[in-house]
């Protein structure tokens, strides 16, 4: 960083940045994925993240790290949900020898789980698919999120409680 520079700690210097590049970084991202509250929760976590990484992010190259961020963002955003996809494949075994009314039953669940999984609060879905789908241990995913392992706990279980009054006996944790 030049002493020309303003810096980006600096609330005022900071709020103008926010003011210049939150639209077309946020239209940029919708672009992607075609989810405007998607879009927007991306790039509010980019710019969160900005401010926590300000001493480090020099102002000339804010706008180049704002749409290197977000892009990143919006790919993990993908390859988590492709991860989340083949996991309730897994969870729904394929069987095509099973007479049709069974094979309803399953496509039925099947749909009332992804429904359950996505209603879930954020925080609370982070940590299950953590836990059930990238196989994370509670310690593993309180370090990736900074938390302590009782707050994982804590929002497992609240998940695990939501889960099952959606689906009632019909899900085996």
């Amino acid at each position: 960083m030049t002493e020309e520079e303003p810096s980006i700690c600096e609330q005022k210097t900071y709020n103008q940045i926010f003011r210049d590049h939150y639209e077309t970084v946020t239209r940029f991202i919708y672009y992607k994925c075609g989810d405007l509250a998607q879009a927007e929760d991306i790039v509010q976590n980019v710019f969160v993240k900005l401010w926590k990484l300000c001493s480090t992010v020099s102002f000339s190259k804010v706008k180049a790290y704002l749409y290197r961020a977000a892009n990143n963002s919006f790919l993990n955003e993908k390859a988590h949900e492709k991860i989340v996809l083949k996991h309730l494949e897994k969870v729904t075994p394929s069987v095509d020898n099973e007479n049709p009314e069974y094979l309803m039953q399953m496509d039925e669940f099947h749909e009332k789980l992804k429904a359950a999984i996505a209603s879930l609060p954020q925080k609370e879905r982070e940590v299950y698919l953590l836990s059930r789908v990238e196989k994370k241990t509670y310690t593993e995913i309180a370090e990736i999120l900074g938390l302590g392992v009782k707050a994982i706990e804590r929002r497992m279980s609240k998940a695990l409680l939501s889960l099952r009054e959606v689906l009632g006996k019909e899900l085996k944790f």
